[in-house]
């Protein structure tokens, strides 16, 4: 299996990172929370939210990433350590995202996701 292909999983489980600190690193969830966790996440406000809400960006901008690492390899016109490097990136810039997020850092936040997004783009371009 590839670092790319890696760099996939990692993404896939990035959003549960969000999430985790959304829920656990604060008070108030607990087994009555987890009856409606939704509900509870909804609620939250802060950096609480703030992580909740990457972990939202992060399950939606996840499919779009993997397609582009399995439509790259497939196409095969790049060199596999291009691909990972790319795909590294990608992973860098989604724990960035998160760290900004956290912070607050909205103008910053909103660079590195359209950094990401050219990254994914990249991964089609390089492999055309």
């Amino acid at each position: 299996m590839t670092l790319a292909y890696w760099c996939v999983l990692i993404t896939i489980i990035l959003p549960y990172l969000s999430t985790a600190t959304a829920k656990f690193l604060g008070p108030g969830y607990g087994p009555r929370a987890n009856q409606d966790p939704r509900a509870f996440l909804s609620g939250l406000e802060g950096w609480r939210k703030r992580a909740n809400n990457a972990q939202l960006n992060g399950f939606e901008v996840t499919p779009a990433f993997a397609a582009a690492v399995i439509i790259a390899h497939q196409a095969g016109g790049a060199e596999q350590g291009l691909l990972d490097q790319l795909a590294i990136a990608f992973v860098l810039s989604r724990v960035l995202y998160f760290l900004c997020y956290l912070a607050n850092w909205g103008p910053i936040r909103s660079l590195v996701w359209f950094a990401g997004m050219a990254l994914i783009v990249s991964l089609f371009v390089v492999s055309a």
